[in-house]
């Protein structure tokens, strides 16, 4: 059984104890990427509970117009963090333009994944400013099916809740006091107006179960679950590298 208190005392501390080794200055801060959802919400609260309110940074990183920014707004001012809003329109449309100057055609895996990439430069940008350590905010079912972008919402510097599933994180999230609009708002890429359950083909529920018990009914299912974790393991392990024979 999943004690929810027990594993965000555990998680409260594993973060006080990271930045004590690692984060130098005393008031160091935790950077935090805000989509107002249960990952992003649940990684702030933590933060803020090991380490201050005034030691996290929400960052919103709009791309243009976002029509739900304002679950951003709102967890930030819930927990009483700083937060600041960079919008990357801007240079998301600058890459696509040079891709296009330079004779290359725009395919879906650039369009999904290039704004993702670049959120996280700007994280590291934010941080660079702050003085501070980027949280990822990946959870275990996502990255078990390879449901992020390399280099993009799976890296980071520290990474809270990549042991848990969607399930545990939103019981993890409602122990801390994040009202239910943060931890059970709909996941979704914002691209293609579905859930993030209606791109995979399966719910997290039946995902979560999968990898915590094994058991998955349906075969159809489980296969494309085994094939996604297969092809999409490369982004969770370190990057190949070639060593030299003595």
């Amino acid at each position: 059984m999943f004690d929810a208190k027990k594993v965000s005392e555990e998680i409260v501390q594993w973060i006080r104890e990271y930045f004590d080794k690692n984060a130098g200055e005393r008031n160091c801060q935790a950077v935090v990427g805000l989509s107002g959802g249960k990952d992003s919400s649940t990684v702030a609260a933590l933060c803020v509970k090991a380490l201050g309110a005034d030691r996290v940074m929400g960052v919103l990183m709009p791309q243009g117009e976002q029509w739900d920014i304002n679950f951003s707004h709102e967890l930030a001012d819930h927990l009483g963090i700083k937060k600041c809003v960079v919008n990357i329109k801007e240079g998301v449309d600058a890459v696509f333009y040079a891709l296009k100057e330079g004779g290359l055609l725009l395919n879906r895996q650039a369009t999904v994944n290039t704004p993702a990439r670049i959120r996280m430069s700007v994280l590291y940008a934010v941080s660079a400013v702050v003085g501070g350590r980027v949280a990822n905010t990946c959870n275990l079912s996502e990255d078990w099916v390879g449901y992020s972008t390399k280099y993009g919402d799976s890296a980071g510097d520290f990474s809270p809740i990549s042991d848990l599933t969607v399930t545990e994180v939103r019981a993890v999230g409602k122990v801390l006091g994040l009202p239910v609009k943060f931890t059970d708002k709909m996941p979704a890429d914002g691209l293609s107006g579905l859930s993030d359950e209606d791109n995979l083909g399966f719910s997290y529920a039946v995902l979560d179960r999968y990898i915590r018990e094994g058991i998955c009914e349906d075969k159809s299912v489980k296969d494309k679950i085994d094939n996604l974790h297969k092809i999409n393991l490369h982004k969770l392990q370190l990057m190949p590298s070639f060593k030299l024979r003595e």
